[in-house]
């Protein structure tokens, strides 16, 4: 608690002298908000389950995800070794916040598969590179629990089969769609869920082939849900992040006690928080090319 309070004592300090005087400057409220969410970041975290060292809601970091993502899965596969480094990630929107960008970004090949034709346009023109040199492979589709094997099938995934992370974030069908897929067996499963539902609760949003988001709580399912689902299809709940976003999976053979013991839905649950940080640095507009590499 002294350091949280020293934290927001000196970033108040600072937040003074930017001020510089002037009553409202507005380009400073992205900082104003990323600090207040690193303080209740930092509070919940102090709760007394987090302090079990399998879970893995401390190890979250953002480069290019929505929430924390990339930190978490960064430790998944710290934990129990990558193989192929494939991914599959259905709707990415533009592809430059999503959970596969930095995997991307870190040499991994994969698919991405979005249903905007205007998105598939901005993600060939923000990843030509990857594109180009065949690590990256683009598929232009509205996902249907129908169609999402045949989709995966003309791709270098059905032959690898045992890829090491699917990503699926589609606003609505995810559950089904998910329960559809069966010509892969991905070693991590990252999923939307709908957290307005805690455990024991149980929802499932009736399947619409159709379906588009339109903002409200009809979407996904519950984490009770999601978790019974995977249980059929092979998989043990490890964690959701932080947000209340995202659910993470490992297959059953990969768990061994590198996770938490208790994965129960009602364990691992984290409600909708308010910590997604508003862009304060520099902001992604393209895949960088990278030296590095």
């Amino acid at each position: 608690m002294f350091v949280l309070a020293r934290k927001t004592r000196n970033f108040f300090r600072s937040f003074k002298d930017r001020l510089g005087g002037v009553d409202h400057r507005l380009d400073l409220i992205p900082h104003i908000t990323s600090a207040i969410c690193e303080i209740h970041k930092s509070q919940v975290l102090q709760e007394q389950r987090y302090s079990d060292p399998k879970r893995l809601e401390k190890f979250g970091y953002k480069v290019y995800s929505q929430n924390e993502e990339d930190g978490m899965i960064a430790e998944i596969f710290n934990r129990i070794g990558c193989t192929n480094k494939f991914f599959i990630e259905f709707g990415v929107q533009d592809g430059l916040e999503c959970n596969a960008h930095f995997l991307l970004f870190q040499g991994w090949s994969g698919v991405f598969i979005e249903g905007s034709s205007e998105y598939c346009e901005k993600i060939k023109e923000n990843f030509k590179i990857p594109i180009e040199r065949s690590q990256l492979t683009l598929l232009n589709s509205f996902i249907t629990a129908e169609n999402i094997n045949d989709l995966i099938g003309q791709t270098k995934a059905k032959e690898i089969c045992d890829i090491d992370l699917l990503s699926i974030d589609i606003d609505g069908n995810d559950y089904h769609v998910f329960e559809a897929i069966d010509v892969i067996k991905p070693r991590v499963v990252v999923i939307e869920f709908n957290a307005k539902f805690p455990p024991p609760a149980e929802y499932i949003m009736p399947y619409n082939p159709s379906h588009v988001w339109d903002g409200t709580d009809m979407h996904g399912a519950s984490l009770e849900s999601l978790k019974k689902l995977g249980i059929k299809k092979g998989y043990r709940l490890v964690a959701t992040d932080l947000c209340g976003v995202n659910v993470f999976f490992v297959r059953d053979d990969l768990y061994g006690n590198k996770f938490p013991d208790d994965c129960s839905a009602k364990n691992l649950y984290n409600s909708n928080r308010l910590l997604r940080r508003l862009k304060v640095w520099h902001v992604s507009k393209y895949f960088l090319p990278n030296a590095a590499q």
